[in-house]
């Protein structure tokens, strides 16, 4: 059997760089794409640069010509196919960034997007948005259509694990195992026929003029859904351990606007009373001696955060109260 040369196999192999850019803006959170949304901001790896966040920094603020602050490694994707139709084989290493939003200019099709746009199941700070029920029937004719039995009973406990039915709590950082559900249940357009390919004009696109209807949301290009979804996964993850979430605050806010923040990300309402307790305990704001007037009722304070304590929590860890209402 033939073996292929050294510069054979890296020419069947290209490395690129994808970014998850995150910020909340006015209590939404909102994901930084390109492609009119379809598509998450990427390039190649160029050898030129020194490092490969150094290599991403320069193709999103090329395409968007938007400067990145806080940024970690998050993920490689490396699957067979996984960028559809070409014979050369993909590897993507993402990124996750938080930033405040900024108006966005160099590519024309680069913009924010509120994330619920793509996972619209995922955001249950109303009862009336649950928007998983949608897809109750669609995961019970998959489970039923399993060849046999313990295939159906290992589908079916997987999807009341993921979507919270049968007495199991809704675990919010299980987006990845909910996205990757539906996608094998081909609920999602991803996973039919024309995965990879261009979403039909006016089909579920993200454009600026509002959210898509219904479930299952707008689609991206590739598997950059997939790659969003690991991003939020981890951020929802981090804040519970993290202060992560002061780097997408402005420099005084409202404590209300901290929990309206915290809220958005993890896609679940908070108990105020214990959202407040727990941040008096860990001591992670102060006053700043304003007041916020904008309230819409009485004033109410503005605090900032400590910055001498993320110091002390990149060790001890800082648990954020993502503690429900009643």
């Amino acid at each position: 059997m033939p073996v292929l040369s050294a510069d054979r196999e890296a020419a069947s192999v290209a490395a690129e760089l994808i970014a998850v850019i995150v910020a909340v803006t006015e209590g939404e959170p909102r994901v930084l794409t390109i492609d009119k949304g379809r598509a998450l901001p990427s390039g190649p790896f160029e050898s030129n640069e020194s490092s490969l966040q150094a290599s991403l920094r320069t193709w999103v603020e090329r395409q968007t010509h938007h400067p990145l602050g806080y940024m970690e490694q998050l993920y490689t994707f490396a699957d067979p196919g996984r960028t559809g139709g070409s014979d050369r084989r993909i590897v993507s290493v993402s990124y996750l960034g938080l930033t405040r939003e900024a108006a966005v200019s160099g590519d024309p099709g680069a913009g924010w997007r509120d994330w619920y746009r793509f996972f619209p199941w995922e955001d249950r700070r109303a009862a009336a948005a649950q928007a998983a029920n949608h897809f109750t029937q669609g995961l019970i004719d998959w489970t039923e259509a399993a060849p046999d039995t313990p295939t159906r009973r290992q589908r079916w406990r997987r999807v009341a694990i993921n979507f919270g039915l049968e007495n199991e709590r809704w675990n919010e950082e299980l987006i990845l195992q909910r996205y990757e559900t539906l996608w094998e249940a081909g609920l999602v357009p991803e996973s039919g026929a024309n995965a990879g390919g261009p979403t039909p004009e006016g089909e579920n696109e993200a454009t600026d003029e509002g959210p898509p209807g219904l479930p299952p949301g707008s689609p991206m290009a590739h598997d950059h859904r997939r790659i969003l979804a690991t991003g939020i996964a981890r951020l929802r993850a981090k804040i519970k351990y993290r202060p992560v979430v002061f780097e997408l605050m402005p420099p005084s806010f409202t404590l209300l606007q901290l929990q309206r923040a915290v809220e958005a990300l993890a896609g679940s309402r908070l108990h105020k009373q214990n959202f407040r307790r727990l941040i008096d305990q860990q001591d992670l704001v102060e006053e700043t001696g304003g007041m916020a007037t904008e309230t819409g009722g009485r004033p109410a304070k503005l605090f900032r955060f400590r910055r001498e304590v993320l110091a002390e929590r990149s060790v001890a860890g800082s648990k954020l109260p993502l503690v429900r209402s009643a």
